[in-house]
């Protein structure tokens, strides 16, 4: 590796290979950790650490035979330069793929459970056949999870259902949704053409946890709340038996729940607002062209 610094040409004598070795063994403590990370021998991983340091001229690591290693003063201070090193050389790569058309790296994706059976499926399959070059990671929670990973930085953007967002958070619309009730098929009220909020007006409810735009009148008209969850085959499951009703978004094309009975789903005449679902990010930096790529992605879906 040579390059021209100040007019002068310099030789690095060192690999990124080695860097990467160099960083890994630091983060496991082990040689065999870091060899089995990195799917070579541990071996090998001695090796290019003696090359290593015989090309920085410095010692990286005390090795001890039966504690692993740890790494000297010197060594401590080449971790973070290394870090950085192969930091440039990805986005290097990264940058380049990009020019050229191509989606690459690692993304990691949050969801909310109600929406992953909607869009993972499509995702895993289509999008992830067409960009294999990308790395999907997918991590489901609840809203204020996925809210908080997303601005710890553990998770890169992630599916949501809109509400207003915490602060640092940007929201790019996906789909939006009238919601709806759902009724067992021998449900009362599942011959009416559309039900109102008076129609549900003491009728047990059993609640997904969805923002739902106006959750405060429905609440306040609701009878018993049997059950509050985020899992929308249980939902269907306990309307499918004659539980109670539920206020939806997503309609699943199947109207049979898990346990063979019939559901029906019926407009809402009082649905003031639609609920949008969301791909929601950190604030003040631009999505990257992989996070663009699944959010245009997602709106295929939702078409």
């Amino acid at each position: 590796m040579c390059a021209a610094t100040g007019g002068v040409v310099f030789q690095a004598r060192y690999t990124l290979k080695q860097l990467e070795y160099f960083v890994a063994t630091a983060e496991a403590g082990t040689l065999k950790a870091a060899a089995e990370r990195c799917h070579v021998s541990h071996v090998g991983i001695g090796i290019a650490l003696t090359e290593l340091e015989r090309a920085l001229g410095i010692q990286l690591f005390v090795r001890r035979r039966a504690k692993g290693v740890s790494l000297t003063p010197a060594g401590r201070r080449a971790l973070a330069e290394a870090r950085t090193v192969l930091s440039f050389a990805t986005e290097l790569q990264l940058r380049a793929e990009a020019a050229g058309g191509q989606v690459a790296g690692s993304l990691k994706v949050g969801y909310h459970p109600g929406l992953g059976p909607f869009y993972l499926p499509e995702i895993l399959d289509v999008f992830a056949r067409s960009h294999p070059r990308l790395t999907l990671s997918f991590h489901e929670g609840t809203q204020p999870e996925l809210e908080r990973r997303l601005l710890d930085g553990d998770i890169e953007v992630a599916l949501l259902y809109e509400r207003r967002p915490g602060e640092g958070l940007d929201l790019d619309e996906i789909a939006r949704l009238r919601p709806y009730v759902l009724l067992a098929a021998d449900h009362p009220l599942a011959a009416e053409p559309e039900l109102s909020l008076a129609d549900l007006e003491g009728q047990q409810r059993i609640r997904l946890s969805i923002p739902l735009p106006d959750e405060d009148d429905f609440a306040a008209r609701s009878g018993e709340e049997l059950i509050h969850t985020s899992n929308l085959e249980l939902v269907r499951s306990l309307v499918g038996r004659g539980l109670g009703y539920a206020l939806l978004a997503q309609r699943p094309p199947d109207s049979r729940t898990y346990d063979g009975r019939e559901v029906v789903s019926r407009p809402l005449r009082d649905a003031t607002a639609d609920i949008a679902i969301v791909m929601a990010h950190a604030s003040g930096a631009p999505l990257t062209r992989r996070a663009t790529a699944l959010r245009d992605f997602c709106r295929t879906i939702a078409a």
